[in-house]
């Protein structure tokens, strides 16, 4: 169901070479999964309102004028701006839907019916199709509440769990639960696929981004639903492993891990103190954190003889897990020298945009970066020239 050779759409490649994604979401856990599903090969319309993203506003930082926020997860698609209340343009949104083999949106629950592309309308059409909804708490009770990922982490509990014991409760750094959510919407469309390969049904795939967030809160939730503790701050502390957090050296801050007995005897035998992996108190991970207190002051006393990098390197050269904390910029030149050559360049030219690699290596089916992030309606004319061309069936 993709575009023709006659729109000259660049040669694909990758897993998912030949699915056709309608992308009615905005923002950033639909446009997320979009991106991600683009980078495996899969021809991605976005179809934006008159003023485009709204994250096209969201600045700054920019670069060519153009909010990064926007590019960071709209490469790989092709634009088309379509007004949904005027009726030719909605007429031009149901022929994308009644071509594609994916429909992913964003909108509040109910909000495309009035346009007759809501899973029934659409699925009547395009019996094929697998429909993917996004909100903020689902199609039931929770459809009429906005979803921000900032409530979320706010309601699923997560804001509670974050910051000092004795301070405010803090926001993840970023939009955790969106991309959370953007990837659990991926998996559902994958699912999805191959259960039409195997059956040629469709279906409605829902992800709301407060389940996202209760099951991504794994052991916390856990320790609620199966074990009845609410948990609570710790600042970077975990609350059954010790150590695991950030102890100082001799200049910064450095995280030091050890998530079984086996890598705390191998820490203490870096630090010079051997005995204390058999001292009873330390001995077992329950009893390091039951007895954490006492212990973190011991290892910081060894730590403050070096640098957190020299510890960085002797701990890891000894199996030890740990890490400097770095700056955004720190992050990326680890990874260049860790050879994950985390940035790729989309585009040519002055369109040529740096964007962070996709995720996933595949052996066989590389992950492909073909078009850099559309301008707004950038391919509008080619697009509504091919929805308005007569075609019973694009499948092959």
């Amino acid at each position: 169901m993709t575009l023709d050779a006659a729109q000259e759409r660049p040669a694909g490649g990758g897993p998912l070479s030949g699915v056709l994604v309608a992308d009615f979401s905005r923002v950033l856990a639909g446009p997320y999964a979009t991106m991600l599903l683009a980078d495996m090969g899969a021809d991605v319309v976005k179809v934006e309102g008159p003023k485009g993203d709204d994250t096209r506003a969201w600045t700054p930082p920019v670069r060519d004028g153009v909010s990064t926020y926007y590019l960071g997860v709209n490469r790989g698609k092709r634009s088309i701006a379509l007004d949904l209340r005027d009726e030719a343009d909605a007429r031009a949104a149901r022929e994308l839907a009644r071509r594609a083999d994916v429909l992913i949106e964003n909108f509040k629950p109910g909000g495309l019916a009035k346009y007759g592309l809501d899973f029934g309308a659409v699925s009547a059409a395009n019996p094929g199709i697998v429909y993917t909804s996004i909100s903020g708490f689902g199609s039931g009770t929770g459809r009429r509440v906005p979803g921000y990922d900032l409530m979320v982490q706010a309601m699923s509990g997560l804001m509670s769990l974050t910051g000092d014991p004795g301070g405010p409760p803090y926001r993840a750094g970023i939009s955790v639960f969106d991309v959370m959510a953007g990837n659990h919407a991926v998996i559902g469309v994958l699912a999805a696929l191959r259960h039409r390969d195997a059956t040629g049904r469709g279906q409605h795939v829902e992800v709301n981004l407060l389940s996202s967030a209760l099951t991504g809160l794994v052991n916390h939730s856990s320790a609620y639903v199966a074990g009845g503790v609410v948990p609570y701050r710790m600042g970077n502390a975990h609350p059954s492993v010790f150590p695991y957090e950030p102890l100082p050296t001799a200049d910064n801050d450095l995280i030091v891990t050890a998530g079984n007995d086996g890598q705390f005897r191998k820490l203490c035998e870096v630090l010079g103190i051997p005995e204390i992996a058999g001292d009873p108190r330390f001995a077992t991970n329950a009893a390091r954190t039951e007895n954490r207190e006492e212990l973190r002051p011991i290892l910081a006393g060894r730590l403050a003889e070096r640098g957190a990098v020299e510890w960085f390197e002797l701990l890891v050269e000894a199996g030890v897990p740990s890490g400097p904390i770095n700056t955004i910029d720190g992050g990326f030149t680890m990874a260049e020298r860790f050879g994950l050559d985390p940035v790729v360049e989309v585009g040519e030219g002055e369109r040529a945009v740096p964007t962070t690699r996709h995720p996933i290596r595949f052996s066989e089916t590389p992950a492909g970066y073909r078009l850099p992030p559309p301008e707004l309606d950038e391919h509008g004319e080619e697009l509504r020239a091919w929805l308005a061309t007569p075609q019973e069936d694009d499948r092959d």
